[in-house]
Protein backbone atom coordinates (compact mmCIF):
# COMPACT_ATOMS: atom_id res chain seq x y z
CA UNK A 1 0.00 0.00 0.00
CA UNK A 2 1.07 3.01 -1.06
CA UNK A 3 1.22 6.21 1.91
CA UNK A 4 -1.49 8.20 -0.27
CA UNK A 5 -3.66 5.17 -0.70
CA UNK A 6 -3.02 5.13 -4.09
CA UNK A 7 -2.48 2.31 -6.97
CA UNK A 8 0.25 1.55 -7.91
CA UNK A 9 -0.05 2.85 -11.80
CA UNK A 10 -2.79 5.62 -9.92
CA UNK A 11 -1.47 9.25 -10.60
CA UNK A 12 -2.37 12.18 -8.25
CA UNK A 13 -4.83 14.95 -9.67
CA UNK A 14 -3.81 16.99 -12.69
CA UNK A 15 -4.91 20.18 -13.00
CA UNK A 16 -4.09 23.36 -15.51
CA UNK A 17 -4.89 27.05 -15.60
CA UNK A 18 -4.03 29.05 -18.16
CA UNK A 19 -3.99 32.82 -18.67
CA UNK A 20 -2.80 32.81 -14.83
CA UNK A 21 -0.73 36.14 -15.12
CA UNK A 22 -1.59 39.21 -17.10
CA UNK A 23 1.74 40.05 -18.69
CA UNK A 24 3.44 37.18 -19.75
CA UNK A 25 2.60 35.57 -23.44
CA UNK A 26 1.84 32.67 -22.14
CA UNK A 27 1.37 31.70 -18.76
CA UNK A 28 -0.19 28.70 -16.38
CA UNK A 29 -0.57 27.24 -13.01
CA UNK A 30 0.35 23.73 -12.78
CA UNK A 31 -0.44 21.11 -10.14
CA UNK A 32 0.38 17.35 -9.37
CA UNK A 33 -1.64 16.76 -6.24
CA UNK A 34 -0.44 18.76 -3.73
CA UNK A 35 2.71 20.25 -5.99
CA UNK A 36 2.05 23.71 -7.48
CA UNK A 37 4.24 25.14 -10.01
CA UNK A 38 3.67 28.30 -12.06
CA UNK A 39 4.89 28.73 -15.71
CA UNK A 40 5.16 31.99 -17.62
CA UNK A 41 6.49 32.09 -21.20
CA UNK A 42 8.09 35.51 -22.41
CA UNK A 43 8.83 36.37 -25.84
CA UNK A 44 12.03 38.48 -26.64
CA UNK A 45 13.79 39.49 -29.39
CA UNK A 46 16.89 38.87 -28.48
CA UNK A 47 19.00 35.91 -28.75
CA UNK A 48 22.04 34.75 -27.12
CA UNK A 49 25.19 36.04 -28.92
CA UNK A 50 26.00 32.86 -31.15
CA UNK A 51 22.92 32.74 -32.29
CA UNK A 52 22.46 36.30 -33.98
CA UNK A 53 21.77 36.24 -37.95
CA UNK A 54 21.48 32.98 -38.12
CA UNK A 55 17.79 32.73 -38.93
CA UNK A 56 16.46 30.92 -35.77
CA UNK A 57 15.45 31.20 -32.52
CA UNK A 58 16.16 29.96 -29.02
CA UNK A 59 14.09 28.39 -26.02
CA UNK A 60 15.68 28.20 -22.76
CA UNK A 61 14.06 27.70 -18.89
CA UNK A 62 14.76 29.35 -15.15
CA UNK A 63 13.43 27.46 -12.27
CA UNK A 64 13.40 28.27 -8.72
CA UNK A 65 11.84 27.49 -5.60
CA UNK A 66 9.67 29.40 -3.03
CA UNK A 67 10.64 30.19 0.51
CA UNK A 68 7.94 27.89 2.16
CA UNK A 69 7.56 25.76 -0.92
CA UNK A 70 8.88 23.09 1.32
CA UNK A 71 8.35 22.11 5.03
CA UNK A 72 10.71 24.51 6.22
CA UNK A 73 12.11 27.58 5.14
CA UNK A 74 14.82 28.22 2.50
CA UNK A 75 16.71 30.81 1.37
CA UNK A 76 16.71 32.85 -1.57
CA UNK A 77 19.22 31.54 -4.18
CA UNK A 78 19.40 35.09 -4.50
CA UNK A 79 20.48 36.09 -1.39
CA UNK A 80 23.22 33.42 -1.34
CA UNK A 81 24.61 34.98 -4.33
CA UNK A 82 24.57 31.88 -6.37
CA UNK A 83 22.30 29.12 -7.70
CA UNK A 84 22.51 25.76 -6.45
CA UNK A 85 23.51 22.61 -8.64
CA UNK A 86 20.23 21.56 -8.62
CA UNK A 87 18.62 24.51 -9.64
CA UNK A 88 20.81 24.38 -12.48
CA UNK A 89 20.30 20.92 -13.37
CA UNK A 90 16.75 21.50 -13.24
CA UNK A 91 16.64 24.17 -15.92
CA UNK A 92 18.85 22.57 -18.27
CA UNK A 93 16.68 19.53 -18.20
CA UNK A 94 13.58 21.77 -19.06
CA UNK A 95 15.31 24.00 -21.31
CA UNK A 96 16.09 20.73 -23.65
CA UNK A 97 13.16 18.68 -23.30
CA UNK A 98 11.38 22.04 -24.40
CA UNK A 99 13.46 21.82 -27.28
CA UNK A 100 13.10 18.42 -28.27
CA UNK A 101 9.72 19.57 -29.49
CA UNK A 102 10.73 22.93 -31.45
CA UNK A 103 11.91 23.70 -34.65
CA UNK A 104 14.15 26.80 -34.28
CA UNK A 105 14.17 27.97 -37.38
CA UNK A 106 10.34 28.10 -37.84
CA UNK A 107 10.48 29.68 -34.37
CA UNK A 108 12.23 32.90 -36.18
CA UNK A 109 15.14 35.40 -34.41
CA UNK A 110 12.90 34.93 -31.01
CA UNK A 111 13.73 33.98 -27.73
CA UNK A 112 11.42 32.23 -25.96
CA UNK A 113 11.85 31.88 -22.04
CA UNK A 114 10.18 29.48 -19.52
CA UNK A 115 10.63 30.71 -15.90
CA UNK A 116 9.00 28.06 -13.44
CA UNK A 117 8.36 29.01 -10.49
CA UNK A 118 7.29 26.84 -7.83
CA UNK A 119 4.75 27.47 -5.53
CA UNK A 120 4.84 24.39 -3.26
CA UNK A 121 6.19 21.50 -3.20
CA UNK A 122 5.06 17.69 -2.76
CA UNK A 123 7.57 15.48 -5.01
CA UNK A 124 7.76 15.79 -9.05
CA UNK A 125 8.29 19.90 -9.03
CA UNK A 126 10.73 19.30 -12.24
CA UNK A 127 8.05 16.96 -14.16
CA UNK A 128 5.10 19.36 -13.34
CA UNK A 129 7.43 22.37 -14.32
CA UNK A 130 8.16 20.61 -17.86
CA UNK A 131 4.44 19.47 -18.45
CA UNK A 132 3.76 23.04 -17.49
CA UNK A 133 6.17 24.87 -19.29
CA UNK A 134 4.95 23.24 -22.73
CA UNK A 135 1.42 24.65 -22.01
CA UNK A 136 2.79 28.22 -21.40
CA UNK A 137 5.23 27.81 -24.70
CA UNK A 138 2.28 26.82 -26.70
CA UNK A 139 -0.08 29.62 -25.88
CA UNK A 140 2.72 31.84 -26.13
CA UNK A 141 3.81 30.47 -29.88
CA UNK A 142 -0.20 30.52 -30.62
CA UNK A 143 0.39 34.46 -29.75
CA UNK A 144 3.49 34.81 -32.47
CA UNK A 145 1.35 33.08 -34.88
CA UNK A 146 -2.12 35.14 -34.46
CA UNK A 147 0.51 38.28 -34.90
CA UNK A 148 2.10 37.22 -38.03
CA UNK A 149 5.49 37.42 -35.82
CA UNK A 150 5.91 33.79 -37.23
CA UNK A 151 4.24 31.86 -40.30
CA UNK A 152 4.50 28.06 -39.22
CA UNK A 153 4.03 26.44 -36.13
CA UNK A 154 7.42 25.62 -34.84
CA UNK A 155 6.17 23.01 -32.36
CA UNK A 156 5.85 19.47 -33.21
CA UNK A 157 4.51 17.80 -30.78
CA UNK A 158 3.54 17.94 -27.35
CA UNK A 159 6.15 16.63 -24.15
CA UNK A 160 5.45 15.83 -20.78
CA UNK A 161 7.60 14.17 -17.96
CA UNK A 162 6.42 12.19 -15.02
CA UNK A 163 7.98 10.55 -12.17
CA UNK A 164 8.17 6.95 -11.35
CA UNK A 165 10.26 5.14 -8.67
CA UNK A 166 10.48 1.54 -6.87
CA UNK A 167 8.66 1.76 -3.41
CA UNK A 168 8.78 -0.66 -1.31
CA UNK A 169 10.13 -2.89 -3.85
CA UNK A 170 6.90 -1.96 -6.73
CA UNK A 171 7.33 -0.13 -9.18
CA UNK A 172 5.18 2.71 -8.91
CA UNK A 173 3.87 6.28 -10.80
CA UNK A 174 4.00 9.69 -10.04
CA UNK A 175 5.60 9.71 -6.82
CA UNK A 176 5.33 12.55 -4.07
CA UNK A 177 7.41 13.42 -1.25
CA UNK A 178 7.01 10.71 1.23
CA UNK A 179 7.88 7.90 -1.45
CA UNK A 180 10.46 10.09 -2.95
CA UNK A 181 12.34 10.61 -0.58
CA UNK A 182 12.39 6.66 0.48
CA UNK A 183 11.88 4.75 -2.59
CA UNK A 184 14.63 2.32 -3.47
CA UNK A 185 14.83 3.84 -6.81
CA UNK A 186 13.73 6.92 -8.90
CA UNK A 187 13.50 7.98 -12.37
CA UNK A 188 12.19 10.97 -14.29
CA UNK A 189 10.80 10.52 -18.25
CA UNK A 190 10.71 13.11 -20.63
CA UNK A 191 8.40 11.34 -23.21
CA UNK A 192 6.99 13.10 -26.35
CA UNK A 193 3.72 12.22 -27.59
CA UNK A 194 3.69 9.16 -30.21
CA UNK A 195 6.40 7.56 -28.44
CA UNK A 196 9.75 8.82 -28.38
CA UNK A 197 12.07 9.54 -25.33
CA UNK A 198 13.39 12.82 -24.97
CA UNK A 199 15.26 12.57 -21.59
CA UNK A 200 15.44 9.74 -18.82
CA UNK A 201 17.03 10.11 -15.57
CA UNK A 202 16.94 7.20 -13.24
CA UNK A 203 18.86 6.52 -10.11
CA UNK A 204 19.39 3.72 -7.56
CA UNK A 205 18.69 4.84 -4.36
CA UNK A 206 18.78 2.41 -1.69
CA UNK A 207 19.20 -0.29 -3.95
CA UNK A 208 19.83 -1.48 -7.56
CA UNK A 209 17.12 -2.28 -10.05
CA UNK A 210 17.47 -4.63 -12.90
CA UNK A 211 16.64 -4.24 -16.80
CA UNK A 212 12.89 -5.47 -16.25
CA UNK A 213 12.01 -2.93 -13.46
CA UNK A 214 13.89 -0.41 -15.54
CA UNK A 215 11.33 -1.48 -18.38
CA UNK A 216 8.25 -1.41 -16.16
CA UNK A 217 9.13 2.03 -14.96
CA UNK A 218 8.99 2.91 -18.75
CA UNK A 219 5.05 1.58 -18.92
CA UNK A 220 4.24 3.41 -16.04
CA UNK A 221 5.65 6.48 -17.48
CA UNK A 222 4.28 5.80 -20.50
CA UNK A 223 0.65 5.70 -19.12
CA UNK A 224 1.20 8.73 -16.99
CA UNK A 225 2.68 11.45 -19.73
CA UNK A 226 -0.52 9.85 -22.01
CA UNK A 227 -2.76 11.35 -19.46
CA UNK A 228 -1.21 14.67 -18.65
CA UNK A 229 -1.42 15.30 -22.80
CA UNK A 230 -4.70 14.62 -22.41
CA UNK A 231 -4.76 17.35 -19.77
CA UNK A 232 -2.29 19.40 -21.75
CA UNK A 233 -4.42 19.29 -25.12
CA UNK A 234 -7.57 20.31 -22.63
CA UNK A 235 -5.99 23.48 -21.31
CA UNK A 236 -5.28 25.10 -24.77
CA UNK A 237 -8.07 24.03 -26.61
Amino acid sequence: MRPSGRAPDEMRPISIETHFTKHAEGSCLIGFGDTRVLVTASVEDRLPPWLRGKGEGWVTAEYSMLPRATHTRGQREAAKGKQSGRTQEIQRLIGRSLRAVVDLKKLGEHQITLDCDVLQADGGTRTAAISGAWVALRLAVDGLLASGAIKEDPINSRVAAISCGIYNGTPVLDLDYIEDSSADADANFVLIEGGQIAEVQATAEGATYDEESLLRLLRLARMGTDRIFAVQADAVK
